[in-house]
């Protein structure tokens, strides 16, 4: 019996059965699946729309079902395809996966693209090209890029003196724990605010992107004081698993007290699990407002820019 997650969903791998090539990754609720297996080609559903889509239903780019395959969980789906078109992915490409992922952080383009999205699209953004970037086919890739480089600059600022000029630089060579962590409770609150619409500056979507920068700031300047490594927390997993976790108001409590208590023990154990709960409430405020999990971190980005930090 297939289990869907509790927001109803399933994820869907979907392969060239020919050449056995990873198309996209798409999910798919029980309606979807019926309909797939009713009909013998794939649909899905868009979480950012909230309707069921056929895939192909704008490209003409359909895919017939050759067979499907379920994980020893039962909670996610590999299906083999024949696909009409050539290109599966929105942006003209066979496979979503046509950027290879270079040690700078930096994307390689290492596929032919075979159609001008424009042609199949206009310029109007597509259901299918919304539901293919909902799907999780770019938008983790994006989200671990730009988090990635946002820590390289908060571990450059600790270990590079910029006291005079930067007062991130400052905090990060104070190495004030207990200060870091009492003002990411603050922001915790006012990012809990914002969704109850109790802490209000411009409305709700804006405030949830500037709430939730600054709780990452904070969680940044304590994972990088105490020398976490990235790969040790990943913040894009847990801003993720925040997004996708459909929590209810006492699991989004408890979170911001394990992220504080964690984060005020000195043990790296500890300091991981509270840096994980901190980072998958900013997912949770996303999702709860109705914007992409990257909004916070663009707008930090953004900040970086403009001090000349990153390019």
């Amino acid at each position: 019996m297939l289990n869907f997650d509790s927001q109803g969903l399933m994820p869907a791998v979907i392969v060239d059965d020919e050449t056995g090539t990873v198309l996209l990754v798409a999910f798919m609720n029980q309606e979807a699946y019926q309909l797939t297996r009713e009909s013998g080609q794939t649909h899905f559903f868009s979480r950012s729309r909230n309707r069921i889509w056929h895939k192909g239903e704008q490209s003409g780019n359909v895919q017939d079902v050759r067979d499907m395959f379920v994980n020893c969980e039962e909670n996610s789906l590999l299906i083999r395809v024949k696909q009409h078109g050539d290109a599966a992915c929105h942006e003209g490409y066979q496979s979503c996966y046509y950027r290879r992922l270079l040690p700078d952080e930096s994307y390689e383009i290492v596929a032919e693209r075979i159609f001008d999205p424009e042609d199949v699209y206009g310029t109007e953004q597509s259901e299918e090209t919304m539901t293919t970037e909902d799907s999780g086919t770019q938008t983790p890739q994006q989200l671990e890029q730009m988090l990635r480089q946002l820590y390289t600059v908060y571990v450059s600022l600790r270990d590079q003196d910029q006291t005079a000029s930067s007062n991130t630089s400052r905090l990060l060579h104070e190495k004030n724990s207990g200060f870091l962590v009492g003002r990411l409770k603050d922001e915790l609150d006012e990012l809990a605010g914002v969704q109850k619409g109790e802490h209000v500056h411009t409305g709700r979507e804006e405030d949830t992107a500037l709430e939730g920068s600054q709780v990452g700031y904070w969680l940044f300047l304590l994972a990088a004081i105490h020398r976490i490594a990235y790969d040790d927390f990943n913040p894009h997993a847990a801003i993720l698993q925040g997004f996708t976790g459909n929590y209810t108001e006492e699991q989004v409590n408890e979170l911001r007290q394990l992220s504080i208590e964690q984060l005020s023990n000195t043990d790296p154990a500890h300091l991981i699990r509270g840096l994980v709960a901190g980072f998958s409430l900013v997912g949770w405020a996303c999702i709860s407002a109705g914007i992409s999990p990257l909004a916070p971190i663009q707008y930090d980005l953004e900040q970086m820019q403009r001090k000349g930090l990153v390019k």
